[in-house]
C-alpha cells in the first residue's frame, strides 16, 4: 500500500511519449491504463488521488500497437494497470513480465461482465449471444490467446467499453480494484464511481429512448466493434471486415452491399480513424452516405478528459439515429 497526501491538486493525466524523466507526485497512486476508454473510466473514479498515464499513444488503436521499451519501465514504476481484458491488449503479456514488479495490480476491467464468443467460420457471422461471465476462463483469455488464426482478438469479443450498461460494470471494477490498492480513499473511488455511473446511466436511458423507434434496423460499419452495442438496444449490425488492418475481399464488399440493399440504408458508418476512405467506392455504387460510428479507440488530445467517452457516444447516437432517419421509408 502506499501512504498517499490528501492533494487537491487536479488528476494529472499524461499520453505515452512523455518523458519518464519527468517529475511526479510520489505521494500518489501512480495507474497506468491502456487506451482511451480504460483512461477515461479511471479518470473518473480516480478523481484527484492519483497519476492516470495512458500507455498508448492517442492517435494508435489497441489492435496493432507495438509495445515500446519505454513501456516496461512505465510498467515497473507503476502501482496499478487497468486493462480492457479480453485478449485485446496482446502487447500487455510480455511487458507485464520485462516489467518485473512484484507490486503491480494489473485489473481486468472486463472481470465478471457477460461477453459474446467470437465468430470464426466467417466474417459476415453474427456474434453468438453465449451469455459468458468469466472468471478463471477470462484470466487465461486476457494472457494466453495471444495469437490467433482468424483474428487478433482472443475467443471473445472485447468491445464491451461500447455499451454503456457494460460501462458500468467496467466503472464499478476499476473502482474495487483502486480500493483494494488504496483503502484510504475508498470513499472518494465510491462516491466519483456512483457520479460517473449515474451519467452513464442517464445516456444508457437516452440511447434507448432514441433508438426504440428503430429496433430490428440494421446499420453497418467498417469493423467488428459494434455487437454489444447493437444488442444492448435492440439493433443489427454488419460489419466489413473483422479488424481495422484487415484489407476487405470481394466477399465482403458484396456481403456490404446486399445487406444495404436490403436495409435500404442510405449511410455507412466509418470511423475516424481510418485512414482514406473505406466505404468510399461502395457508398459511390450505391448512392448512399457516409458517416461516423467512433469506437473510441483513438483520439486528440481532447481524449484525455472523463467525460471524452459520454460526448463521443452522444455523437454516436445522432449519427445513428440520422442515419436510420434517412433510411427510412
Amino acid at each position: 500500500a502506499i501512504a498517499l497526501s490528501s492533494c487537491t491538486a487536479p488528476t494529472v493525466t499524461k499520453p505515452t511519449g512523455s518523458s519518464p524523466a519527468e517529475a511526479l507526485p510520489e505521494d500518489k497512486l501512480q495507474i497506468v491504463t491502456t487506451f482511451l476508454p480504460m483512461t477515461n473510466f479511471t479518470q473518473a473514479v480516480a478523481g484527484d488521488r492519483a497519476t492516470v498515464t495512458q500507455l498508448l499513444p492517442l492517435n494508435v488503436s489497441p489492435h496493432d500497437y507495438q509495445s515500446k521499451p519505454q513501456d516496461v519501465r512505465r510498467l515497473a514504476e507503476a502501482d496499478v494497470l487497468v486493462e480492457n481484458g479480453l485478449a485485446l491488449e496482446i502487447f500487455l503479456a510480455g511487458l507485464v513480465k520485462n516489467a518485473d514488479n512484484p507490486d503491480l495490480k494489473v485489473v481486468d476491467a472486463s472481470k465478471g461482465i457477460s461477453v459474446n464468443t467470437l465468430a470464426v467460420e466467417d466474417s459476415a457471422a453474427d456474434h453468438s449471444a453465449t451469455d459468458h461471465s468469466l472468471e478463471n476462463e477470462k484470466e487465461d483469455s486476457n494472457h494466453n490467446h495471444e495469437h490467433d488464426d482468424e483474428h487478433s482478438h482472443g475467443k471473445y469479443d472485447p468491445h464491451i467499453w461500447l455499451d454503456p450498461k457494460r460501462a458500468v460494470q467496467q466503472v464499478e471494477n476499476i473502482r474495487d480494484a483502486l480500493i483494494a490498492a488504496d483503502p484510504q480513499g475508498a470513499d472518494a473511488y465510491t462516491a466519483n464511481a456512483a457520479a460517473y455511473i449515474q451519467k452513464l446511466q442517464s445516456l444508457d436511458i437516452k440511447i434507448s429512448a432514441v433508438l426504440k423507434t428503430y429496433s430490428g434496423q440494421s446499420f453497418v460499419t467498417y469493423h467488428d466493434f459494434a455487437h454489444y452495442f447493437a444488442a444492448s438496444y435492440g439493433l443489427k449490425v454488419i460489419h466489413l471486415v473483422r479488424v481495422p488492418e484487415d484489407n476487405a475481399t470481394p466477399a465482403d464488399v458484396q456481403r456490404v452491399i446486399r445487406a444495404t440493399k436490403a436495409s435500404q440504408l442510405k449511410t455507412l458508418l466509418s470511423e475516424p480513424q481510418q485512414k482514406g476512405s473505406p466505404f468510399a467506392a461502395i457508398a459511390q455504387d450505391l448512392g448512399v452516405q457516409v458517416s461516423v460510428f467512433d469506437p473510441l479507440e483513438t483520439s486528440g488530445t481532447e481524449g484525455l478528459s472523463p467525460d471524452y467517452y459520454l460526448t463521443v457516444m452522444e455523437q454516436n447516437l445522432d449519427n445513428l439515429q440520422a442515419a436510420f432517419s434517412q433510411s427510412s421509408p
